[in-house]
């Protein structure tokens, strides 16, 4: 994200910024779980916190997680600045979630391993369940 001129977040955009951002985490994490597994099922267990990071960060493998890992770190920069361009790059960022976040088998590559993770993992249903929750009370029309 770029830095702008200072211009304060009213207190209840904050707020939902800040449950946007719980949700998106929390199905990060589970995706992430879910790659995981699937990656020691066949290539065997991952031994340290060190060696699944490396593995996220460079292995083809979890390269379709990285939108939403890019997407995470958008909003963290959002969430703590103390000079955010409102409602701009609020308003970006939560159509790029709106975009990004839809589960597709004809998707892209995201898209594409969210369908298939959502069918398969119950962690990764339930935090898209959470997501579409929230997408209602952001826009009913959802």
């Amino acid at each position: 994200m770029k830095k702008h001129a200072n211009t304060p977040i009213p207190a209840h955009v904050q707020a939902l910024l800040n449950e946007v951002h719980r949700v998106l985490l929390t199905l990060h994490k589970e995706l992430l779980d879910h790659q995981r597994m699937l990656y020691e099922r066949q290539h065997g267990a991952i031994h340290s916190t060190g060696e699944a990071l490396q593995l996220i960060i460079k292995y083809p493998w979890f390269a379709s997680l990285r939108p939403l890992t890019a997407l995470n770190t958008d909003l963290d920069e959002i969430v703590a600045s103390k000079a955010p361009n409102y409602p701009a790059d609020t308003n970006a960022l939560l159509t790029q979630c709106k975009q990004l976040l839809k589960p597709a088998e004809t998707g892209d590559l995201f898209q594409r391993e969210f369908h298939r993770a959502i069918q398969e993992s119950p962690g990764v249903a339930a935090a898209h369940g959470q997501w579409k929750s929230l997408l209602r009370r952001l826009d009913p029309k959802q």
